[in-house]
């Protein structure tokens, strides 16, 4: 049993954690918002889940180093300057960071790259995303991490090869690209495909989210991991072994 503190506890997603963490016969050991000491809540807590914003991500990271305890980050909309917060955080404690905690979004990643590892450019890749009417990033984690795993897969980086936003005159399609298209609409948790097209046949790896608590889940399953973990950063797939 474990004391989790959670870090945006007042957003849907904390909401979620909480139910979560009591499920799982764990102990909340608080929460934090925006305006809140982080460090106290880090100093009573044996893992830290944070849902919350990208400005907040060096308090948080600097909070969790001071008290010495491990860290999940399921927020999204960071930049190269936040992934740098996040690898000196990592020298460390253990810092788990992605665009998605989800257990069946990881498999889909890992499918993604085997797919996309097996199919040259002749195959086209053009990732869809649809998420509620709120949510204020596009493409979303969940989409660039897909798109991460693709590229990584070819042996390319994804901001060169990235196309999204595509409206007027464009041109044909650039050969190897990975398009992105973002749909926000209604209430929707999280849709995502990744469509491999080649010539005359296509290939499509989907996966659904039908609301917060499969994030929730995978959240709280990675902040267990972590706890045994050395200072380092990690990823999703290392807590389910792929």
């Amino acid at each position: 049993m474990a004391n989790i503190g959670v870090i945006g506890s007042k957003g849907a997603m904390g909401e979620a954690l909480r139910r979560v963490i009591e499920a799982s016969g764990h102990d909340c050991a608080g929460g934090a918002d925006k305006g809140d000491d982080v460090g106290e809540l880090a100093k009573v807590s044996d893992a830290l889940v944070d849902f919350s914003a990208p400005a907040a991500l060096q308090a948080n990271l600097d909070a969790a180093v001071r008290a010495g305890v491990p860290i999940v980050i399921g927020t999204t909309g960071l930049d190269s300057n936040h992934h740098e917060m996040i690898e000196t955080a990592a020298r460390e404690i253990a810092v788990l960071q992605t665009g998605n905690t989800s257990l069946g979004v990881t498999l889909l990643a890992h499918l993604v790259r085997e797919a996309a590892a097996r199919l040259d450019e002749d195959w086209d890749i053009e990732i869809v995303e649809m998420h509620h009417r709120r949510k204020v990033d596009a493409p979303s984690g969940t989409a660039l991490l897909l798109g991460e795993a693709a590229a990584k897969a070819r042996k390319v980086s994804l901001d060169d090869v990235s196309e999204s936003g595509r409206d007027g005159q464009t041109g044909p399609r650039t050969s190897g690209a990975i398009g992105f298209a973002a749909l926000r609409g209604g209430s929707v948790a999280g849709d995502h495909s990744v469509i491999f097209a080649g010539e005359e046949e296509r290939i499509t790896l989907s996966h659904s989210a039908e609301n917060r608590t499969i994030f929730a889940r995978g959240a709280i399953r990675a902040a267990e991991w972590l706890r045994e973990a050395e200072p380092g950063r990690y990823s999703m797939e290392e807590v389910l072994g792929i």
